[in-house]
């Protein structure tokens, strides 16, 4: 038959013959041998010319469909759906909020991956359902899986990992799973990974700090212990025993309330950046300077606060995308711990 595309399987290989199925239209794809609308052979026609099981054809099939590069309409065949987008390394980005942290590294990844790899986007809100269905339905459809791992109980309540969450990821062939932000230690095996150590990274931060933090009586984490998307309980204890160790008198809030009763020489750890906003405006309302009456550190630094003078500690969002590229692209399986700083300015 004259067939439109032509499929290169090599016996020797131990590439299983679906996947070279699959290359072998995705190389025809990008050379542009074959156009968007174009008919492509049926799973019959290419598992006789190329004596393939059907089911192998089959599988090479579903895998086209399920990264929308071919489509099939019922009793017509199958058909090019797109000829944008084919790369050389399709990766699957699973995000748990969409937050202006969490888009500096995804934005940071997707820039170091360069033109030759196509990233797909997915969020899940922090949702363990949600995270198991994506991930069930686009399980074998991605060279790689980057996880942002972060969930939360029916009690609004942070939490890593569960059995259901733990059995899909090693679900995951792990030369192709890279963790990032939060480190899972449950998870076992040669994965990447680029994390925060939340309870130690905290700590350290503030000790970094502590001959400023001294000139104030009490320090105040303000942890929001109900967020619609929660945060880590280890910052929790990475602050006390701050606290505990250095002998500082300490208190945590859930949120920054209307009319705070405000004290000179405190300080105020901020996570929420609505709480920032509210803070700093009822320390300028009730005539307090900034920096010098009452001190504000922010956690996670962004453009704004750099702007502003906020005293920051943070992360660093555009590394952590940068280390996770380089990783994939490499081929290296290593765990590393992303950089962590107390960034003083001018609140503080």
């Amino acid at each position: 038959m004259g067939s439109p595309i032509s499929i290169d399987i090599n016996t020797e290989s131990r590439i299983p013959k679906y996947q070279q199925v699959v290359d072998s239209i995705i190389h025809d794809i990008e050379k542009g041998y074959l156009k968007v609308g174009q008919k492509i052979p049926s799973i019959n026609e290419i598992s006789e010319e190329y004596y393939l099981s059907r089911d192998t054809v089959e599988k090479a099939y579903n895998q086209l469909k399920g990264r929308k590069i071919i489509t099939s309409t019922k009793g017509k065949g199958y058909y090019v759906a797109r000829t944008d987008l084919i790369s050389k390394l399709n990766v699957l980005f699973l995000l748990n909020k969409l937050s202006s942290y969490k888009m500096r590294i995804y934005n940071s990844f997707v820039n170091s991956m360069g033109a030759n790899a196509h990233v797909d986007l997915q969020i899940y809100h922090c949702d363990p359902k949600i995270f198991l269905n994506v991930l069930e339905e686009n399980l074998s459809k991605y060279d790689a899986y980057v996880v942002m791992a972060h969930f939360k109980d029916k009690q609004q309540h942070h939490i890593s990992i569960t059995d259901d969450i733990l059995k899909a990821l090693n679900n995951i062939p792990q030369d192709k799973l890279i963790l990032m932000d939060n480190n899972l230690p449950e998870l076992q095996g040669k994965f990447s990974a680029i994390y925060q150590d939340f309870k130690m990274d905290i700590y350290e931060a503030l000790r970094d700090g502590l001959d400023t933090l001294k000139k104030y009586n009490k320090l105040i984490l303000v942890y929001p212990s109900q967020s619609l998307y929660p945060y880590p309980k280890e910052i929790l204890l990475g602050f006390r025993k701050f606290c505990v160790e250095f002998d500082l008198d300490f208190e945590i809030l859930d949120e920054i309330y209307d009319d705070m009763e405000l004290h000179q020489k405190d300080a105020y750890i901020i996570i929420e950046e609505m709480d920032l906003v509210s803070l700093i405006k009822q320390i300028r309302d009730k005539k307090f300077k900034l920096g010098h009456d009452i001190g504000v550190i922010s956690y996670n630094d962004t453009p704004l606060k750099d702007l502003l003078g906020i005293t920051v500690i943070s992360t660093d969002f555009k590394l952590m995308g940068e280390t996770a590229a380089y990783m994939l692209l490499k081929g290296k399986r290593e765990k590393a711990k992303n950089a962590f700083r107390f960034i003083n300015r001018n609140s503080i």
